[in-house]
């Protein structure tokens, strides 16, 4: 059965476009940890998924699995499970922003770090700034505003990590950076998507009002490999 490459957003991107720098056991992926903490298995994983699974955390390692709900095996101990919903802009309003963002590299990392630290808009490490495109915005050269480009799936792009400081929030900052990721994203041909904790509702709000809509409820979840 045909599966639309969203239903598993995490290993269609590990498996296809950024294969380059996925860590890999059979069919556990995960990305390296100062990238970003996800991981991915198959929608329907077998046993020796799980058992390859522990083999490439370790031990008593964690993974990371966004967006699958799963079963894990009884020796895999669920840390944390958050629900969520998966949104796409397939028909997103043609808006503009009036925002003037500069593009960010490495030379911003650390501030992009303390931002993320201060804000917690989700996992954000050194090297996740090569999965894709970010965007900030200064006030008087402190950054208080960005976004990016994290999950690269065929025919998708998933916008990550938007988070303004808490003293520029209600400037319509996050929004702005939205828009300008969306519409560069469109520009080469695919279409944004975007996950958010179900009870964050200020955010839900916001994307919707941007024209994004909920295409699934998902499952944020933190297991531990059996010792």
């Amino acid at each position: 059965m045909d599966t639309n490459p969203l239903d598993n957003p995490a290993y269609a991107a590990l498996s296809g476009p950024h294969a380059h720098v996925a860590e890999r056991r059979g069919r556990a992926l995960r990305y390296p940890a100062d990238v970003n903490p996800i991981a991915a298995l198959p929608l329907d994983p077998t046993q020796q998924d799980w058992a390859d699974a522990c083999e490439l955390v370790g031990p008593g390692g964690s993974l990371f699995l966004p967006v699958v709900p799963v079963n894990p095996p009884p020796d895999w101990h669920v840390r944390l499970s958050m629900p969520g919903v998966q949104m796409v802009a397939e028909h997103m309003l043609d808006l503009e922003s009036d925002e003037e963002a500069a593009e960010l590299g490495a030379s911003d990392v650390l501030d992009m770090l303390d931002l993320v630290g201060r804000t917690r808009p989700g996992p954000f490490a050194e090297r996740t700034i090569e999965l894709g495109t970010y965007l900030g915005i200064r006030r008087h050269g402190r950054l208080v505003a960005m976004g990016g480009e994290r999950l690269l799936v065929p025919g998708w792009t998933e916008i990550s990590a938007v988070c303004s400081d808490p003293q520029f929030r209600g400037q319509g900052l996050a929004g702005s950076l939205i828009i300008l990721l969306c519409n560069r994203i469109r520009a080469r041909g695919r279409t944004p998507f975007l996950h958010v904790a179900s009870d964050n509702t200020n955010a839900i709000r916001l994307y919707e009002h941007l024209g994004f809509v909920v295409r699934a409820e998902v499952m944020f979840t933190l297991l531990t490999a059996p010792k």
